[in-house]
């Protein structure tokens, strides 16, 4: 057969001249150099093991013989031939050593290689355009020059590999030798016969799997899914490049038992497109094989190449997808700030979030969110992201990865914001997870600010174990629990005060609406929120409830607060703190507000440029510079320095101060009702001045100018804040060293640790105790329950700020396993009891008098355990409808004289002066239903609100805050908690007053003690622990009678806020009132007895003798003189509802003689026999009288009304007591 075959060729290259193919000789190279080598290997293992096998007796004899003879020197010999190291060893390592990454020499030999691999390849690329196989000349060919240049390399590193190889066959037959085997001898062959041949150079792409292994190498690829990309894509590409060079050898050459006649003309590139169509559509027929040897090649390539298309496709594009949308990092603007905020992302907590972060109320908002997640968004959540793209931005990662730290730029941002699980079924695992972001962003950048959410008290002590949390460089953990239970304890004392200080914390718009319905009135309130500012220089100098009436008057704000800072003392929030601070240059006040820029009128009010201005809107920034003098001189007008007084013809006043001595007039003149004594305090300003220190708010130095309006029953001498200078026997007693009364900081009471044996009570004796005036607090638990840390709730009701006859008897009712558990940090507080039962059994809820409490608490340690969101609240739920379901008998007897709010300090409402009583007594109304018993449930699923009240129209969807049952203080869940996360973040000290307000008077040396303990300790009384206990309370102020009686028919709130600020130092900043007050009517039996929250009324707001006040009040010294002028001055929450029908007030039964002996109440205790209106005996720290009553005297800051005393006696029981004989129940509380 004649070969008519025959190839390009050019008479200057010196080829075969007949133009036969000679592509066999380059294929035979490559296998004989293949098969050569392998069969030396084979041969030589062959060749190793007979002679291993052969030699293997001799070496037996040889050690039996060393072994016989014991020639210790020949053994020697042997062991250190047989360790020293051969030549051979030497250079395997080293080549070992060459090829590896672990030195910078083998990484840059690695790269090499692989870098001119692909040089190679792309030589291959170039040649493909040429025939498969045509005439070469060495010498004159470029490419074929570094083609070879580039094998020689290849040869030397495979001999390299071929020496550090352990296993010489596996060696020979892996992927990169094989690829060497059939690239590096055609060369040489090409050399040799002056012709090239393409074959099967395109081998070369199988390098490229090895591409992942180089980028590592550089320390290019670090994480799991960027490698994995790599991987994908390099073996797709490598498969897919070297397919399409074996089609392209084959069609271009043809079959060669065809004589190559059936061989069709494709370019390399034609070839990878007909590849990549086959993997993914089995092509479109416009390219196609026509060779035998390349449609047999198809067909299994088509099996293998549709296989790894749909595998590896999908999985390189979800990468590259994932990898855009969630895997970058942030690109921080510039001018503008950033936080981030990790934990528990989900749409509900993100939303909530986000809706008060940005809420339209703040100040421009000029932040940007970034969001940290190991999980990326579902669809609702990514919606949620893209409405707020502008100032929101999500990234997919863990704070416990410092690589995902450094992707959102923590070292840059403002603060870091972590929320909790408040769902979650195990708190203290999600406290420990949230505890551990902390350690891993502290640690990777310890100056960033971090707020975080707890959810129980106890473990807020491990934060303080990281050594970079500072709570002074605005580290907060807000304990979702402690602000909870104390927001509950805090309605306890005054109904409603939760939903309103929820409210004030939250940022909520504002809902008009025209009819004049209940709802009207209390969204105009919700729309108030809290802010801070700092006060004018104007202010400077003047006392706070002089500052607080301008402000409310003129400038239409409620100051409520604010932050002191003093040279001895580190800064801290005064609430009400009383005229005997004066203002500093740069206080910042606390607000109460609808937006942020009301509250800048307090920053630029200017008395010369402002004065003149009725409407507080005008009240912009002036160009005024006030010097510090000029407020010395403006205080020189009003009153005299030396003498201080503030006649207007002070003889020792100088001739320009007489000039402007009708100063006070003039300011009276122009709108603005100056208190009585607001121009009295300026003497006491001008020492301060003079001093250069108005206050230093320490126990020794004190106020000492006669200011009565500090205390509204001291006398003018009796100085707030010095308990050296109380009258003497308050002070023997509370300074008596031999008894601890209090914690150690003063700001609790406190008793020796009890066992909870003597605490507890039978269902009989709990009912012959005949409690009144008590909270109730119904707990669902068992020994398996999350902790809800009930010592949070107790703590707010056990302030110092109480004296001990006005504190509330606590009253558990629940499983007794769930309550030991507790009992560990309840043990040290008084009057605490413990009813061993169920909420569910009415039985037990009678034994308690649940229709005689102030409060009904219901909780529940259970919550979390349920996965059904709406069954998470049923027993909470079930419990309230049991207790509004039970019906009392009318019969119940009479009860202590608690009235609708407290009677202001000072007034004897059994004096003909004061009440319109006077002094009879009148039976209180009795509650025949426990619809009207106070109640406050808490919640975990907002949507159940619409379970509690059942005459309510309330929608499923409508929002917490906007349901009747929130509206009344009724209900309260903890989602209403979420506004403080972005309220702390814009102001640190917004948390601090929270924690003030609700907690009773928690502070971080407090929460250190507890960290240390897991208790209170108890102290002893020294004047500074006293000192503590002055500070303000919040009380509701009845209406109905007292010296405020003739402004609740309707009289205007402003004209309420002003008289009891300028008489009693008292705080008014909302109403409690009756839910149908609006509607005028009349009779008392169809009116409903729900109230509502108003927030902050307007000056004009018109009241009704049925409102309940809401006011911060102060501490009264002389409560606690004699008991025969004391009473409770706390809101006797249960009146709001019960006594809604009758205005009257009650005079108390008598107590019984606490004079008596421990061996006569021993003795009551066996014989178990008392009157009907006897109460159980709880020990006081008050001094032993005789019985007292709960009158209270109102001493007003005017002279006239200092020598009001109140030493009336209430007469005893006229009403007919029963034949049946109520034995006295055991003492349960030990002396303190």
């Amino acid at each position: 057969m004649d070969m008519d075959v025959i190839i390009p060729f050019s008479p200057d290259v010196p080829c075969d001249s007949n133009g036969q193919r000679m592509w066999w000789a380059f294929l035979a190279s490559s296998m004989v150099t293949f098969f050569g080598g392998l069969f030396i290997i084979l041969l030589w293992r062959t060749l190793k093991y007979l002679w291993t096998v052969c030699c293997h007796c001799n070496t037996k004899k040889k050690v039996g013989h060393v072994q016989c003879d014991g020639d210790c020197v020949h053994t020697k010999e042997t062991v250190a031939a047989l360790s020293e190291v051969g030549w051979m060893t030497s250079v395997k390592d080293w080549a070992g050593v060459m090829i590896s990454a672990q030195t910078l020499t083998g990484r840059v030999l690695v790269v090499l290689v692989f870098a001119l691999s692909i040089g190679a390849l792309v030589i291959y690329f170039i040649d493909s355009s040429d025939p498969i196989e045509s005439c070469q000349n060495f010498y004159k060919d470029f490419t074929l020059q570094i083609d070879m240049a580039f094998n020689v390399f290849f040869l030397l590193y495979f001999g390299l590999r071929f020496i550090a190889a352990n296993d010489k066959l596996w060696f020979w037959l892996e992927v990169n030798s094989v690829v060497d085997f059939f690239t590096v001898p055609p060369v040489f062959v090409s050399v040799y016969l002056n012709r090239s041949w393409l074959g099967l150079r395109f081998l070369r792409a199988l390098r490229l799997i090895q591409f992942s292994e180089i980028l590592q190498f550089l320390n290019i690829l670090k994480t799991s899914n960027s490698i994995k990309l790599v991987n994908l894509c390099s073996i797709f590409i490598s498969t897919w490049l070297t397919a399409a060079g074996f089609i392209h050898l084959v069609e271009n050459s043809g079959d060669p038992w065809e004589n190559f006649q059936n061989s069709q003309a494709l370019s390399y590139w034609e070839c990878v497109y007909l590849l990549m169509v086959t993997m993914s559509t089995v092509g479109y027929g416009d390219v196609y094989a026509k060779t035998t040897l390349g449609r047999l090649f198809m067909v299994f390539f088509i099996l293998g190449g549709l296989a790894m298309f749909a595998r590896y496709v999908p999985e390189i594009a979800a990468l590259i997808l994932n990898r855009k949308k969630y895997g970058g990092s942030y690109n921080s603007t510039r001018g503008r700030k950033h936080i981030v905020v990790c934990g528990h992302i989900t749409l509900e907590s993100v939303s909530n979030f986000l809706k008060d972060f940005l809420h339209k109320d703040r100040d421009d908002v000029n932040v940007e969110i970034v969001f940290l997640h190991n999980i990326s968004p579902n669809l609702e959540l990514e919606a949620l992201f893209k409405r707020h793209f502008t100032q929101v931005e999500f990234y997919q990662g863990s704070v416990l990865n410092p690589h995902d730290l450094a992707r959102v730029k923590i070292e840059s941002a403002d603060a870091c914001l972590i929320l909790a699980n408040k769902y979650c079924a195990d708190p203290d695992a999600e406290d420990a997870s949230n505890i551990m972001r902390v350690i891993s962003i502290k640690n990777y950048h310890p100056k960033i600010r971090i707020i975080t959410q707890m959810l129980q008290y106890h473990n807020k002590a491990h934060l303080l174990n990281i050594p970079s949390w500072n709570w002074k460089e605005g580290d907060d953990a807000i304990c979702l629990a402690e602000l909870k239970l104390g927001f509950i304890a805090q309605s306890c004392l005054a109904q409603g005060l939760s939903t309103m200080l929820a409210n004030l914390f939250s940022m909520r718009s504002f809902i008009k609406i025209e009819e004049d319905t209940w709802q009207k009135y209390y969204l105009e309130g919700v729309a108030n929120e809290m802010y801070t500012e700092y006060l004018s220089s104007a202010f400077v100098g003047l006392s706070f409830p002089t500052i607080c009436e301008l402000c409310y008057v003129k400038l239409k704000l409620l100051l409520i607060a604010i932050e002191y800072k003093s040279d001895i003392r580190e800064s801290s929030t005064l609430i009400n703190p009383g005229n005997h601070v004066k203002m500093q240059e740069g206080t910042l006040g606390f607000f109460i507000a609808s937006d942020a820029k009301e509250v800048k009128r307090a920053l630029f009010y200017c008395k010369a440029c402002h004065d003149d201005i009725t409407d507080p809107k005008r009240i912009k920034k002036c160009g005024c510079k006030r010097s510090k003098m000029s407020v010395y001189k403006r205080m020189m007008l009003a009153c005299c320095f030396d003498c201080g007084h503030s006649e207007c013809d002070c003889s020792c006043m100088s001739a320009n101060v007489h000039h402007d001595s009708n100063t006070k007039d003039t300011l009276q003149q122009r709108g603005f009702p100056l208190s009585p004594v607001s121009l009295n305090d300026c003497s006491t300003t001008l020492s301060a001045f003079e001093e250069e220190q108005y206050s230093t708010l320490s126990p020794k130095k004190k106020q000492r100018n006669g200011d009565t309006r500090n205390s509204p029953n001291g006398s003018p001498k009796m100085m707030r804040h010095d308990p050296l200078l109380m009258p003497g026997n308050e002070q023997i007693e509370n300074m008596d060293m031999n008894v601890k009364k209090y914690d150690s900081t003063g700001m609790f009471h406190w008793c020796q640790s009890k066992d909870i044996e003597k605490v507890i009570l039978t269902r009989s004796e709990a009912a012959m105790t005949v409690l009144s005036g008590h909270v109730v607090v119904c707990i669902f638990g068992d020994a398996k329950s999350a902790l809800v840390g009930l010592r949070n709730l107790v703590m707010p009701l056990r302030a110092s700020n109480f004296h001990y006859h006005e504190l509330k008897p606590i009253v558990f009712v629940g499983s007794l396993e769930y309550l030991k558990r507790e009992w560990e940090t309840l043990h040290n507080f008084p009057k605490v009891s413990i009813l061993p039962g169920t909420p569910l059994s009415r039985a037990d809820l009678r034994a308690v008098n649940i229709n005689l409490c102030d409060m009904c608490v219901i909780l529940s340690a259970n919550q979390n355990n349920i996965d059904d969101a709406s069954l998470q609240d049923k027993e909470c739920i079930l419990a309230s409808l049991n207790i509004k379901s039970m019906q009392f008998d009318d019969s119940i007897g009479v009860l202590q004289a608690n009235s609708q709010g407290f009677t202001p300090p000072g007034m004897d409402r059994s004096s003909p002066e004061n009440s319109p009583l006077h002094g009879g007594l009148v039976r209180q109304a009795s509650i025949t239903t426990g619809a009207n018993i106070p109640i406050i449930t808490e919640l975990v699923n907002d949507s159940n609100v619409q379970f509690l009240d059942q005459d309510d129209d309330d929608d499923p969807d409508t929002e917490l805050y906007l349901t009747q049952p929130f509206a009344c203080g009724t209900a309260f869940a903890v989602s209403v908690l979420d506004s403080l996360m972005s309220a702390t973040y814009f102001n640190d000290n917004i948390l601090t007053l929270i924690r003030t307000l609700v907690t009773g008077g928690a502070t971080p040396e407090l929460e250190g003690l507890l960290a240390e303990e897991n208790a209170l300790r108890g102290g002893y009384s020294t004047p500074q622990t006293l000192a503590n206990r002055d500070r303000c309370r919040v009380a509701q102020l009845a209406l109905y009678d007292g010296p405020f009686a003739d402004l609740g028919d309707g009289g205007c709130y402003g004209d309420l806020f002003c008289k009891a600020l300028k008489t009693y130092n008292m705080l008014c900043f909302g109403i409690y009132r009756l839910r149908d007050a609006h509607l005028n009517t009349q009779s008392h039996t169809s009116q409903c007895t729900k109230r509502y929250v108003i927030t902050n009324p307007p000056y004009g707001f018109e009241l009704v003798p049925s409102d309940l006040i809401f006011c911060l009040m102060q501490f009264d010294h002389n409560a606690g003189q004699s008991r025969a002028s004391l009473s409770h001055s706390s809101h006797s929450s249960h009146s709001s509802s019960k006594k809604s029908s009758s205005i009257h007030s009650l005079t108390a039964t008598n107590r019984t003689n606490r004079a008596k002996s421990r061996d006569s109440r021993d003795k009551q205790n066996a014989t178990r026999m008392n009157k009907m209106g006897q109460e159980k005996t709880w020990f006081t720290d008050e001094p032993e009288n005789a019985a007292y009553h709960r009158n209270i005297h109102i001493k007003p800051m005017s002279t006239s009304h200092s020598s009001h005393t109140a030493n009336h006696q209430v007469n005893q029981n006229p009403y007919k007591s029963t034949n049946n004989h109520i034995p006295s129940i055991r003492e349960v509380e030990d002396e303190c």
